[in-house]
């Protein structure tokens, strides 16, 4: 009796040496979007804002440099992928982190790209 062994290439096999699982891939695709929406210095300032207060369109744009509309393009971006939620507070909107990692995902930032922060 014969046996056939297929070999894997690194790219197919997590690190732990076994094959990734169809649905690993899929949840990596999804992985993968979210950090392309967050790969923007006017939506990474935001988390910075935003880890630290909630605040509303107008005063982040002010505080990003943007206009109104531009802001809240990004802000809608950030919603989809989870990262920020939004409440209602009489007439104005605030939003504020909703993801709990983004703290340290712009640690890990920081720590790379601003080392005196």
């Amino acid at each position: 009796m014969s046996t056939t062994t297929i070999e894997q290439s690194p790219n197919d096999m997590a690190d732990t040496g076994r094959p990734l699982k169809q649905a690993d891939m899929e949840a990596l695709g999804q992985a993968a979007e979210c950090l392309r929406t967050l790969a923007h210095p006017v939506r990474i300032r935001m988390v910075q804002l935003l880890l630290h207060n909630r605040y509303t369109v107008g005063e982040l744009a002010e505080d990003c440099g943007v206009l109104e509309n531009v802001a809240s393009e990004h802000l809608r971006l950030m919603q989809r992928c989870g990262f920020f939620t939004s409440e209602r507070d009489g007439r104005r909107v605030y939003y504020r982190v909703a993801e709990p990692h983004l703290e340290r995902m712009l640690d890990c930032i920081e720590g790379r790209f601003q080392p005196d922060c």
